[in-house]
């Protein structure tokens, strides 16, 4: 009994010295396109919001799909994608509250010097992939779901045609990320569509080239989701809102614009007026 009393009172003379346990900070988790984790840019933003909220925060990057899978399974508070599509059918099935824009840049064409489908001289995205199918050039599709995929997919059909891996030897469905992709194109002097930020952050380009650039249709939007804490109540929405308010608001939106790792800006600001 004695020696009970004085654990007792050990223990309570030790929290008097050592004072309240510190409270953990918030933190939320960002289930993210690989574009912006690949790109560095998450790298120098969040930092910055962490400093400016106190909030820490955890990003998943993984395709648009899969993304956008792992917040219905609860896994995050807050989507960034790019895939109009797949946002809007989440959102309408209660996983998100809204669609709010953040940011855009573009996709691109990359391809082999050479250009052996002449995809250089045509008018448009859907004209360089028709002649990309005329040719039977190598062409690398990350067939994974992600917003590229779901882009390319779009792009094909505003071509008249739809490749298929299992009757079309020259297109190769890899399955997996962007880099990835991009390697199998390299390797097999083929062509893939890639975004802007990917392509001019990528340690291995050889001897590829942007193709196609600058048509309208190429244009890539990225949206903030914030996941909806009334089916997902485990969802830490203050957190959430604080970060979406912050990156759509002037210090975001200023950081985004900056982000200039090469010495030109990969992402464009979309939140503002």
């Amino acid at each position: 009994m004695r020696l009970t009393r004085l654990g007792g009172v050990s223990a309570a003379l030790l929290a008097l010295v050592m004072g309240p346990a510190a409270a953990e900070p918030p933190s939320i988790v960002v289930q993210s396109t690989t574009s912006t984790q690949a790109s560095g840019l998450f790298d120098d933003l969040l930092p910055r919001f962490t400093r400016a909220r106190g909030i820490e925060v955890k990003v998943v990057a993984v395709g648009t799909g899969q993304a956008l899978a792992n917040a219905r399974a609860g896994n995050g508070d807050v989507v960034l994608v790019h895939a109009p599509q797949f946002e809007q059918e989440f959102v309408a099935s209660g996983d998100g509250i809204e669609r709010l824009p953040l940011m855009r840049n573009e996709f691109v064409i990359v391809g082999p010097a050479g250009d052996p489908a002449q995809a250089s001289t045509a008018a448009n995205a859907a004209e360089a992939l028709q002649r990309i199918a005329d040719a039977h050039a190598l062409f690398a599709s990350r067939g994974d779901e992600s917003g590229t995929h779901v882009r390319e997919l779009e792009l094909w059909q505003a071509a008249g045609f739809i490749p298929d891996a299992a009757r079309d030897p020259w297109y190769r469905d890899t399955g997996s990320g962007m880099l990835p992709t991009l390697m199998v194109a390299l390797e097999l002097d083929g062509y893939t569509l890639i975004d802007q930020a990917t392509w001019d952050t990528a340690t291995e380009r050889g001897t590829h080239r942007i193709v196609c650039a600058g048509d309208p249709a190429l244009v890539n939007h990225y949206s903030l989701i914030l996941v909806n804490p009334v089916k997902h109540p485990q969802v830490q929405a203050a957190a959430a809102r604080t970060f979406v308010a912050w990156m759509r608001g002037a210090e975001g939106q200023a950081a985004i614009a900056n982000f200039k790792p090469h010495g030109h800006q990969l992402f464009f600001p979309s939140a503002l007026p």
